[in-house]
Parts: C-alpha cells; structure tokens; sequence
C-alpha cells in the first residue's frame, strides 16, 4: 500500500497536533504540513500537492463552503471535512460540502482519548485517497417530458460515498408527479433532515424524511433517516413506508440491502437503481428486485465517486443496465411512464 500524503487544515494548534499523532498511527499515513488560515492552506496544496485535505469548515476569518467550492473547481482533490459535534447551522453545512464534493464528514469525539475514537478518520482517509476525481460540472439530468404519467413503479434509490452529489444529479431531474420513491443514503443521522431539505429545495418533487406508515405517492421522494431504523416499503394494494428497528447490514443502519429486499416482494411493479458507494451494500438486495422480475439499473464506473456498490451489483448480475450519471434520471422516468416505452440507448 502507498503511503498517503495528507495536508491537515485547522485553526486550532491543538487539534492540529491531535490530528497529526492520530492520523499517523496508520503507518502508511504522513501528515505533510499543516495550514490554519485559508492562504495558507492555498499556498500548502500548491507546494505540497497532498494526496488528501482533512479540512475543518468552520475556521474562524474562512469561508468554508466557498474555499471547498473553489478548491474543487481549479484543484479537484479528496476532502474529509473535520467537524466539532454537530449543532445548529453545522449539519446544513456539512451537507453543503458533500453536495459540493467532500468525500465525507468526521466529527470530532467528544472523549479524543478513547483508544478506538480516530479509528473512522484514518479508515475515510485511506478511503479518500482511492477515490478518482470527478468533474464537478456534471451534466444537468434532463428534464421530464410533459406527458410523463406515473404507471405504478415504486423507484428505490441507494447510495453511499459520493451519493450526495449523485442523488442532487438525479433527483433534480424529477418531474412534479414523479413515481413514488424511497432512498437510503449512508448518512450520519444527524445530517439526513438536513439533506432531505436541501434536495426539497432542488427538486420539482416533494422530499421529506421517511416516517413510519407514510403512503408512498406521486410525487414524492422519502429520504431513509439516518439512526436506529431501516427503511423498508410494505403493503402491495396501499403501500407505505416501514421503518424497522434491527441491526446494522452490512454494517448500515439503515442498509439499502434491507430496502431493496423489501421492493423484491412486490417484482415487477418495482425499478432499483444503485449509485456510488463503498462497499456491497445493496447488490444482494438489487440481485432479489431483478430475479422478482423489477427492472435495475446502476451507475458506471466513470461517473461513480466510489465504483463500489454498483460495481458488486453488475458483477453479481443485480444490475440491468449501467449508465452514466447524466443518464440515469431519464432511463428511470422512462422505464416509469405510463405513456411511452423505454429505448434501447436509454
């Protein structure tokens, strides 16, 4: 394994130092420099050029939300935003940053001197320095034509690294009575209110958080929330959204495994989509929707932060059709539409 350059951007000496002694007890780690104000972060990533920015958004004097911005459009690189506990204002803005490209949040252990407490940091950055940078200028999913009707599908999205930009992609694409949908997205529970309002704002559909005996309708988009539960769909004449207390899947609570196995029951009135993540969470589950007769679809390589989930999926057979990003919404919209057939490029 090669050794991992990464460049730690804090205003505090203090956690600067903690990051360093952490981070570097992963022997193929190396903390290169350490930046405390925007210039200086600037001037480290020029000279340094490091493989990974652990990045703290909230540094007093920086604009956090526009220095990512900007670093993602002149020098695209893998970005584990570092955050104190979550509060108000926080969890909007770590959201901002995903949609903005981060590859994920940390946030800081209330108790830094647990053995185990910078054991997720190291493992998202060795996670990030294998990611392959994207365009941040991903093609606008087209938008719906204006006889789309819905014909029934539920559609059920699942996505982890990477999934946040990716489901904006999609999502936005949406037409107002869009078919039902039901989406788990690996997120903090913290985070995932916060994401549901911002695709609500983005999107033609209605977004909001799954709750337990919701009816699924056109037109609306439920978010699985992050926490104690999986989100799973039931019923076949009313269906509604089941939240389900149990263990982590595939050390995910909630899994897309436990959704897409849920949507298996129903078959063909059903169409699963996996999107970037890593890990197999997910492919057993989209495997289950095909083999019931559900159409599926993944995410390419190319477009996808982490060809993780969507990769497992094709190899196993769980995925009909993979596309690019910018294709997807209209290859579900018209797999979904009472009023035309889908086509073979879609």
């Amino acid at each position: 394994m090669r050794n991992i350059r990464v460049l730690v951007v804090d205003g505090s000496p203090v956690m600067c130092a903690v990051l360093r002694t952490e981070l570097e007890r992963d022997p193929h780690t190396s903390v290169v420099g350490i930046a405390s104000t925007a210039g200086a972060a600037r001037e480290a990533i020029k000279a340094l050029d490091p493989d990974v920015l652990t990045f703290d958004l909230w540094m007093p004097g920086m604009d956090g939300p526009g220095f990512l911005a900007k670093l993602m459009r002149l020098r695209p690189m893998p970005v584990v935003v570092v955050s104190a506990r979550v509060g108000r204002g926080r969890t909007a803005t770590s959201v901002q940053a995903l949609a903005l490209g981060a590859y994920d949040v940390f946030i800081k252990p209330e108790d830094g001197s647990l053995p185990q407490a910078y054991d997720p940091l190291r493992e998202l950055v060795r996670g990030a320095a294998k990611t392959r940078l994207l365009p941040r200028d991903v093609p606008a999913a087209p938008a719906a034509a204006p006889d789309f009707a819905p014909d029934g599908r539920i559609v059920a999205i699942g996505a982890s690294t990477g999934g946040v930009d990716a489901l904006l992609a999609v999502l936005s694409g949406f037409p107002a009575n869009c078919p039902p949908t039901v989406v788990t997205q690996h997120m903090p529970a913290a985070f995932t209110a916060s994401f549901a309002s911002r695709l609500d704002a983005h999107c033609a559909a209605d977004v909001r958080e799954a709750t337990n005996g919701a009816p699924l309708k056109p037109g609306r988009i439920y978010l699985a929330p992050g926490g104690s539960r999986h989100l799973e769909v039931m019923g076949r004449d009313r269906r509604v959204c089941r939240l389900r207390e149990g263990r982590p899947v595939n050390g995910h609570r909630p899994s897309v495994d436990v959704l897409f196995h849920s949507l298996a029951r129903l078959g063909a009135p059903a169409l699963g989509v996996i999107l970037t993540g890593m890990g197999d969470d997910g492919a057993r589950g989209l495997a289950a929707m095909r083999a019931a007769g559900a159409r599926t679809l993944g995410q390419d390589e190319a477009t996808s932060l982490v060809y993780g989930m969507p990769r497992v999926a094709h190899e196993m057979g769980a995925v009909e059709k993979q596309l690019p990003l910018s294709r997807m919404t209209r290859a579900v919209l018209e797999r979904c539409n009472a009023r035309s057939k889908p086509s073979r490029a879609a």
